[in-house]
This record gives C-alpha cells, sequence and structure tokens, in this order.
C-alpha cells in the first residue's frame, strides 16, 4: 500500500518516484483524499530536489489523465499546437493560428485570460463585438474542420490536478518548481489533443523566466516531455525584456495583430510570428524546411489569404467581421495622452514588466480572476529599443478612459523608458530554437 507521507519522505531524500506513486499522488490530490498540506511538503521537496525526466513525463501524462482529454482524431491532418509562456504584448496566437491554417495546418486552440502583467489571448479577443469564447466540444471540433482554426476558452474540466496544483504552488511558494511548471504547461497541451507542439518560452524582464539560462532549462524539460509522451516539440526562445510590437491593451493588440497579417505589422512582431509559424508549418508536414515555410507565410500575408481566415473564424465563432478590414470598429478610448522622450538620443531600454503593470493600472488586466477588464484601454509605443529619439518627440501614447489612471500611466512609462546618448545594445529578439 502506498502512503502519502511515505511518497513526501522519498522525494525529500532525492529518490526516484514508480509510475505508481506518481498516479497515486495526482489520483488523491484530485478526489481530495490527499490534504493540501500534505501536498505542499511534496511540492516543496519537488523544488529542492527535483524531478528525472521519467518521473516528468509521468507526471504530465496523469495530469493530463485527470480530467476531460479532447480527441482530435475526427480532424483531419497533423495538428499543430502553440503554446507561449507569457509576455507584454504578446498577441502572437491572433497571427499565428489564422496564418498557419491558411497554409493547411488544422489548429485547435485552447487559450486562457490574463492574470498580472501578462495578457490573455481570450480578453483580446473578446474586444471583437460579438466573438464567442465559449464553444461545445462538436462546435470547437467542427469548426476546425470546416474553417481550419478555432480559439476557444479552456474547457471546464481539462486537467483538473494541474489547477490544484497550480493554485496550491500559488500560494506555498513553489511555483518556481521547474519540473511542476513544465509538467503543468505540458499537461494541458497534451489533454487538448494536438500531435506536435510549438513553444514560445519568453526571456527578460517581462517574462517568468528572466535569464536565458532559466529559460533553456525549462525549455529542453518541455521538449523532453514532449518527447517522452511521443508528441514532436520545438521550442523557441524569444526576448520579452522590452514589449512585443508596439501595442499593449486588448483592443490594440487585436488592430496590431489585424495590421501584421494585412502585411503592415512591426518588424519584430512580424519576424517572430514568422519564426514560430514556419516551425509549425515543418511540424505539420507543410513545408520540408523553415526557409520554404517562411517564404509561403509571407506569400499568405501578401495575397490576403491570411486576413481572411482570421475574418473566416471571427465569422465562425459570432463576431464582426468588418472591424477585421476596418479597424478603426474596435473599441477605443476616451482621452489619449503623449509620453514626450525627455532629451535627444537613444532608447536604450523599455521595462516591459513595468509597462505591463501600467497597463493593470489602466484597466487592461487584472489582479484577480473576478476582475472586470477595460478592452478598450492600453499603451501604443512609437519607438523600440535602439531607435533614435529627438527631445520632446513622442515616444508612446496612453489610450485611457480614466484620465487620472492615464495621467499616472504616463509618469509610469516615461520611467520605465530609458534614453541615452550612447545608442547602446540592440536586443536580440529570438535566442535560440530548442
Amino acid at each position: 500500500m502506498i502512503r502519502m507521507v511515505d511518497v513526501i519522505a522519498k522525494k525529500r531524500d532525492g529518490h526516484e518516484h514508480t509510475p505508481e506513486e506518481i498516479a497515486f499522488l495526482v489520483n488523491g490530490y484530485t478526489d481530495g483524499s490527499i490534504p493540501d498540506y500534505q501536498m505542499s511538503a511534496w511540492a516543496m521537496a519537488v523544488l529542492f530536489r527535483g524531478m528525472t525526466p521519467r518521473e516528468t513525463a509521468d507526471l504530465t501524462l496523469a495530469m493530463a489523465g485527470s480530467g476531460d482529454q479532447i480527441d482530435l482524431s475526427s480532424i483531419p491532418g497533423v495538428k499543430v499546437d502553440k503554446h507561449s509562456t507569457g509576455g507584454v504584448g504578446d498577441k502572437t496566437t491572433l497571427v499565428v493560428a489564422p496564418l498557419v491554417a491558411a497554409a493547411g495546418i488544422p489548429v485547435a486552440k485552447m487559450s486562457g485570460r490574463g492574470l498580472g502583467h501578462s495578457g490573455g489571448t481570450i480578453d483580446k479577443l473578446e474586444a471583437i463585438p460579438g466573438y464567442q469564447v465559449e464553444r461545445s466540444r462538436e462546435q470547437f471540433l467542427d469548426q476546425v474542420r470546416e474553417v481550419g482554426v478555432a480559439i476557444v476558452g479552456q474547457s471546464g474540466n481539462l486537467t483538473p490536478a494541474d489547477k490544484k496544483l497550480y493554485a496550491l504552488r500559488d500560494v506555498t511558494a513553489t511555483v518556481e518548481a521547474l519540473p511542476l511548471i513544465a509538467s503543468s504547461i505540458m499537461s494541458k497541451k497534451i489533454a487538448a489533443g494536438a500531435d506536435a507542439i510549438l513553444l514560445d518560452v519568453k526571456v527578460g524582464r517581462g517574462a517568468f523566466m528572466k535569464t536565458l539560462e532559466q529559460a533553456e532549462t525549462l525549455a529542453h524539460a518541455m521538449v523532453e516531455i514532449g518527447e517522452q509522451v511521443g508528441r514532436r516539440t520545438v521550442a523557441v526562445l524569444s526576448d520579452m525584456n522590452q514589449p512585443l510590437g508596439f501595442a499593449v491593451g486588448n483592443a490594440l493588440e487585436v488592430k496590431e495583430a489585424i495590421d501584421t497579417l494585412a502585411g503592415k505589422g512591426p518588424k519584430d512582431f512580424t519576424e517572430l510570428c514568422l519564426t514560430i509559424g514556419s516551425h509549425m508549418l515543418v511540424l505539420g508536414g507543410k513545408a520540408p524546411d523553415t526557409t520554404t515555410a517562411y517564404q509561403l507565410l509571407e506569400e499568405l500575408i501578401a495575397t490576403g489569404k491570411a486576413v481572411d481566415k482570421l475574418a473566416e473564424m471571427v465569422a465562425a465563432q459570432g463576431g464582426q467581421t468588418d472591424c477585421i478590414y476596418d479597424t478603426s470598429l474596435l473599441p477605443q478610448a476616451a482621452h489619449k495622452l503623449e509620453v514626450k522622450a525627455p532629451a535627444k538620443g537613444y532608447i536604450t531600454a523599455i521595462d516591459a514588466e513595468r509597462v505591463g503593470h501600467a497597463s493593470v493600472s489602466l484597466g487592461a488586466g487584472r489582479l484577480t480572476k473576478e476582475h472586470d477588464i477595460d478592452l478598450a484601454v492600453g499603451i501604443v509605443f512609437a519607438k523600440k529599443i535602439g531607435d533614435p529619439v529627438e527631445a520632446g518627440e513622442t515616444i508612446a501614447v496612453i489610450h485611457a478612459n480614466n484620465i487620472e489612471a492615464g495621467q499616472n500611466a504616463v509618469d509610469e512609462i516615461a520611467s520605465a523608458i530609458s534614453v541615452d546618448a550612447e545608442q547602446g545594445v540592440v536586443q536580440l529578439l529570438i535566442y535560440k530554437i530548442i
């Protein structure tokens, strides 16, 4: 008979769990027979002792199997999912999902809402009038078969073990346990049914992983889990020291995503979307290599097929498609306040984390799950790191519905941007592919 106290002691002493012990752990915690205090003791032991790749894969599969699993086998072709570890101005899914669907890769995507300074894809999509994020399983699968792409809110009973464990880690200082981060992310992707997985692991000030070393360790752990459980997995390590693109805030990011699909997007954001998309095409067998895939995606943007695919998805989910072709119809804030450059020089830093917090204080994000968000507000930058500026030149525009919150955001963004006489080091966008 397996006893939880023995499982805790075994991990405390640095030993490897058997698959049976991991199944006991996950099932017992899900059904409530293992209490929070024992699970938190085990999570702390994992934080200090780690887990082997085999243990982490077993934990991932057990968590994926703790609730509903989505069967995508009725959809023809290789289904490729994409996950980002989250950041500021990260609207990549809004571009990549319709873009790769236009190339013939089916994308059945379940996304989350934002919490803290990281925005959520589902909140952003709700800036499109009428867009329905809640769909039944049948509607979801039918839409992917017919349109090639659907982005919906996460199903209620997907990975309940992970939901419970994540909430516990949040209040027991064990969020940083790498095997638990990796298995949390991968269990959701596996339960969602994809054949292959592309991971966008963010690195820097505005990301959960602050250093390249941390991000690489997490990426290797997740790719290893994917391979262990039979899912082809690729990780792209990308920069989050400054916001991605120019726009931060729900409707503002939707506009920027539409502009990018129409070939008018910011250089950095377009490059990241094309890089991620090209790896998804290779994973899905639609291109022999990433160079060919990149060119194919550029063509879909140039011919208008990419933006048309987004409109098709929006229509299928009840949204108004006129705002896809005329972005002025998206929600607009009442006030626009400018942030000016303090001196002539070059932008040497834009602190993504502070930008994220400023957008939350405007109302674009939520501090607790219960918070309502303002879809119209946010920040649009006019400059990136490395760009020259003149004294008094506009470097960002605050979009606010509350004038006082807008003024506070002007001060916060001004202090998040550094201007120096020397140009400094221009940030890499993509550090590594694993």
